[in-house]
């Protein structure tokens, strides 16, 4: 099993000490969140890796002696500012952690991730792509991968328009995108590629690749895996099964195109109802809850 930490909210950038005692106590608890009654345990030794999901690693950097179980990050760093992320921290001190991160779990175990590109009038393709060489350029000889992928219509993303007020792509753009960003990926010893995306680019010099794909886990566990993640059911993606142990509308990033915030007042009773020694994210178990282990 390979647990996701995570896709639902930023359990590293805000929830590191819950993360921290549940690997400390052996095993985590999960609400299903399509029928909270249902908790899934995730016994730890029955993890063969884990893959942090953030946009702040700053907070468990200096823990990740303490995991005992192979590891990989996805970080995203983009080039939007607080008016379309509020409160994502410094990108300058978030590169510098992606570094001490490279120097201890090795620059093939970090994807770097700039998505979703969206344009508007302030975002302009020419913003990206200086954006996207600047990160590059700093994070040459730390990161193997970069991952790009496009704004999607979500709940969320609807709601935040006025501030988004992004325009479609068209067939120019995605040509400007993949021709400019493959040769500045090249120039920085980095594969980029997109994951799930309708254009994959591969026309202009991306590499075909998953988020997580069974090449990468067999490197990371020295076990094979097969079958394709539940959340990526569509042929086009290949990426292998993992668990998500997050909760939605728990993450304080706020950002305004973000699939998994919908509800700000949800966000904030969640946050309040944390407590970092429950073995449940978001809220403590109840009498009528139904546990049941899961093993893959």
């Amino acid at each position: 099993m390979i647990l996701m930490v995570s896709g639902r909210c930023d359990i590293v950038a805000f929830y590191t000490d819950w993360f921290m005692n549940r690997l400390k106590a052996g095993f985590v608890d999960v609400r299903n969140p399509f029928n909270p009654k249902l908790v899934s345990r995730i016994n730890f030794e029955n993890v063969d890796a884990i893959m942090f999901c953030t946009k702040n690693p700053i907070p468990i950097v200096d823990r990740l002696k303490e995991i005992n179980k192979p590891i990989l990050f996805h970080i995203t760093i983009t080039g939007y500012n607080d008016d379309i992320e509020p409160n994502v921290p410094d990108k300058k001190d978030i590169i510098e952690a992606v570094k001490k991160i490279s120097n201890i779990i090795g620059k093939e175990f970090v994807t770097v991730r700039y998505d979703p590109i969206f344009i508007n009038d302030k975002y302009t393709l020419e913003y990206h792509i200086k954006a996207f060489n600047k990160l590059c350029t700093l994070l040459d000889g730390y990161a193997s991968r970069i991952l790009i992928s496009f704004i999607d219509e979500y709940k969320n993303v609807k709601k935040n328009y006025k501030y988004l007020n992004y325009r479609e792509l068209n067939d120019n753009d995605y040509e400007i995108i993949g021709k400019e960003f493959s040769k500045i990926a090249k120039f920085h010893n980095m594969n980029v590629f997109t994951c799930f995306e309708e254009r994959n680019l591969i026309e202009y010099g991306f590499v075909k690749d998953d988020c997580l794909s069974a090449k990468i886990a067999y490197e990371l566990t020295g076990k094979l895996f097969n079958g394709k993640w539940m959340a990526r059911k569509e042929k086009r993606c290949n990426c292998i099964p993992m668990v998500d142990i997050g909760s939605y509308n728990s993450c304080n990033h706020l950002c305004k195109y973000c699939y998994a915030n919908y509800d700000e007042d949800k966000i904030i009773n969640n946050m309040n109802m944390h407590n970092p020694n429950s073995s449940l994210l978001i809220g403590e178990l109840n009498s009528d809850d139904i546990i049941k282990e899961r093993y893959k």
